[in-house]
């Protein structure tokens, strides 16, 4: 059990598709795994006694599906899209923004996440830049899938599992 624990904890963990945002990549009722160590394993936070860091830290590649806490809600874990790293230049809402990164002294690097579908509830487009230190790892495989609107006995979606991503 403690091994479990810790391998979650360190290693992987699996987190539950609950929007569309990211449909028809991935639906409503996935259980998709984490790697909580493809960008490097955070330790700390900024308030904490020892000071945010990643260990074998990694950047973040465009076009990579991430698994990052909700800014507004920390307890929540979102899945997006990254389309733009520190230093790019993007145009939001008619207007020319550079996401920022440590070479323009924003402390953090910071990436612009979006959704695929037309759902943008849960990415950049209302949440903004999102820093570096919120990011828990890169989304690699569905383990399962189950239509969440079906009784447990149905609705497991066979041709979901175990599907590389």
């Amino acid at each position: 059990m403690m091994v479990m624990l810790v391998f979650r904890a360190v290693v992987f963990t699996i987190c539950t598709v609950e929007g569309d945002v990211l449909s028809p990549l991935l639906m409503k009722g996935d259980r998709v795994l984490v790697n909580r160590w493809s960008y490097g394993l955070r330790v700390g936070s900024d308030g904490g006694i020892i000071g945010y860091s990643r260990v074998g830290r990694r950047t973040v590649s465009r076009g990579d599906l991430v698994a990052f806490e909700n800014p507004q809600n920390t307890s929540q874990v979102l899945i997006c899209r990254c389309v733009a790293l520190p230093g790019d230049t993007i145009e939001h809402n008619g207007e020319q923004m550079a996401v920022p990164g440590l070479v323009n002294c924003a402390g953090r690097d910071h990436y612009w996440m979006q959704a695929l579908g037309n759902d943008s509830i849960g990415d950049s487009h209302t949440l903004g830049f999102i820093s570096e230190e919120l990011i828990i790892g890169r989304v690699t495989t569905i383990v399962y899938s189950h239509d969440p609107a079906a009784p447990f006995w149905r609705g497991w979606r066979r041709d979901r599992t175990l599907l590389s991503l």
